[in-house]
Parts: structure tokens; sequence; C-alpha cells
């Protein structure tokens, strides 16, 4: 028998971390695909992007903890779909672009699939914050973890998401999440998508500073995971 979770009409959830994105949110929540539902994880913003969200007839979670990580497992925890996408909120990436990853998965090729950016232009992805993420998906690699990208589009089973033992609920999240759904043996693919450049400044690599202390902790971050 079906549980109650299973049996309303939406079949795919997306999670959106959020913090201060009213800027971005009108056009990513126009563009969640018929039959998806929005789950929004509020991380604190003070610019109204919560009251926004939930006018516009998404799941709005409140995320007290600050972290990337956090706001991406509140959401997971709000979410009943068995079929769970995770998108930024930033308008860098589109959501109508979630149907080809989610058939991915649903045709059984894959059990986390990953979209791999494609900048539609030189700004949407400045030359440091693009050597950052080669940098850091270089040594994933060596580790056994065959991408390209930590791409903040991905989609998999909500209920196997769960299961993965990650403990980052920051920044580190996606690494993490890399590394422990290998070593659980998941099949990792990666789909191109657009990338656009995001509406307001980066929070993590809006600098070559800060790209350059992303590396340095998610290095230290790898090589402390086993």
């Amino acid at each position: 028998m079906l549980t109650q979770s299973h049996q309303r009409s939406t079949s795919v959830d997306v999670v959106l971390p959020c913090l201060d994105e009213a800027e971005a949110l009108p056009w990513v929540l126009d563009r969640i695909p018929p039959g998806y539902r929005a789950v929004v994880a509020d991380n604190g913003s003070r610019d109204g992007s919560a009251r926004l969200a939930r006018e516009r007839g998404a799941v709005v979670v409140d995320v007290p903890r600050r972290g990337y990580g956090a706001a991406v497992h509140a959401g997971l925890l709000a979410a009943d779909a068995d079929v769970v996408c995770v998108c930024d909120a930033d308008a860098s990436l589109d959501p109508a672009q979630l149907p080809k990853l989610v058939a991915e998965l649903t045709a059984g090729r894959a059990d986390l699939v990953l979209g791999r950016r494609r900048p539609t232009s030189f700004r949407a992805w400045p030359p440091h914050a693009r050597l950052g993420n080669a940098i850091v998906a270089q040594r994933l690699r060596r580790r056994g973890v065959g991408v390209h990208d930590l791409g903040p589009m991905r989609v998999a089973r909500r209920a196997e998401l769960l299961r993965l033992p990650i403990t980052d609920r920051r920044f580190g999240y996606p690494l993490e999440l890399l590394l422990r759904a290998a070593q659980a043996g998941w099949r990792i693919v990666e789909t191109d998508v657009d990338y656009h450049p995001r509406a307001g400044r980066s929070k993590v690599t809006g600098t070559p500073l800060g790209t350059a202390r992303t590396v340095r902790d998610m290095t230290a971050a790898l090589a402390s995971l086993r």
C-alpha cells in the first residue's frame, strides 16, 4: 500500500538552498518543471526570500543553522518525493533542465546525476572559480571519484541520499557527498547543463581570494575523509 507521501501528485522535489536570493527566486521558481515541487531551504535570508517563495507556492523550511550543507540536509528532510533534485537558487542554473538529469536516474543508468556546468558566457564562471573547481575535481578523481565538476545541480533518490553518512553541514557538503556516494558504489553520471551569470555575488567563490580559501579548505576536508 502506498504511503500518503507517494500518493500526492508531485513526483519530484527540488531542494533550493537559499540565502538572500529574492532577486533570483522569481525566475528560478517560474522555471520549475510541471510535476516538480520547489522546497526552499531558507538559511536566514533578510531580503524577504522566504516570503516571496511562499507567495509563489513553494514549500519553505526555515534553517537557522548556517551553512550550505545544513540547508540542503534540511531541504531533504522536508521533501517527501522519491526523487529529489538540488539546485542553486541564484539563477545560475535553469531548473527547466532538470528533467534530463532525472531521466538518467529513472532509466536506471545512474544512482547520482550531476549537472556538469557549461558556461554561457565568460562572466558566468570566472577563471579563478573555474580553476578552483578543476583542482578539487582532479583531487577527487585521484580518490576514484570520476567527476569533472562539483556542480550544485544534482539528482538522486531521497532515501538513498539520507542513508549516506555525510556529516559536513557547510560548503564541504558537495565534496563529501561525492566521496561517500563513490564509497557506497554509486554510479555517478555527469550531464551537461547551462551555467549562467548568477544574480548577485557569490558567497563562496566570488573573488580569487575566496576561491583560494575554498580550495584550501576543501583539500583539507578531502584529506580528512576516509
